[in-house]
């Protein structure tokens, strides 16, 4: 993994990560949005490497089928479960409270076991949507990982060959209007992962 991406990029997080450990007892909860294909992820299991923290995936607050309405999916950003993640996972660690969670699971559309998370003072949270104005001013850290739509191109079609129309023409379109919506790129630290 870690020879996949040059993480010199990620040296001003670590810094500001650094920063917010030293200046404050409040816990520490970082966002990594962006684009598909951008490396959240991977930035999000290099930096739990580096950090004694928690790493939260938005992965695993996709929508139930029942949530899935014509209505919730015309909203910008309305393809995840952010009402639940943030009482799951945010309005626990605010209050320095260990989290209870179940993490989705797509092949059956469904909430998995209950998994318990200790409270950690530096949380990161990474995927698409984490910065979704409904978590509101939870972040000490918001990040968005960029790319040229060629690059991303070319990563999702060695990455995921099989679902790279679904990409071109439904998921990368979707996150694109939560982008533009609700200014996501201008409130983070903009960062390209090479």
């Amino acid at each position: 993994m870690q020879k996949k991406y040059d993480f010199t990029p990620a040296q001003p997080i670590c810094q500001e990560i650094d920063r917010l450990l030293v200046s404050s007892k409040s816990p520490v909860i970082v966002a990594i949005d962006g684009v598909c294909g951008g490396g959240k992820t991977t930035l999000g299991e290099w930096l739990a490497m580096q950090y004694d923290c928690n790493l939260f995936h938005m992965d695993d607050f996709f929508l139930r089928k029942e949530q899935r309405t014509k209505e919730r999916h015309e909203q910008p950003g309305g393809n995840v479960d952010y009402e639940r993640f943030y009482e799951e996972i945010l309005k626990p660690v605010l209050v320095e409270k260990e989290c209870l969670y179940r993490k989705f699971d797509c092949s059956t559309f469904s909430l998995g076991e209950a998994k318990r998370i200790a409270w950690k003072r530096l949380n990161i949270v990474e995927g698409s949507y984490s910065q979704h104005p409904y978590l509101g001013n939870s972040y000490q850290l918001r990040v968005f990982l960029d790319l040229s739509p060629e690059e991303q191109y070319r990563r999702l079609l060695n990455r995921v060959p099989e679902k790279i129309n679904r990409f071109v023409e439904e998921w990368i379109p979707l996150e694109n209007q939560y982008f533009e919506a609700y200014g996501i790129r201008d409130k983070s630290m903009c960062i390209v992962m090479r």
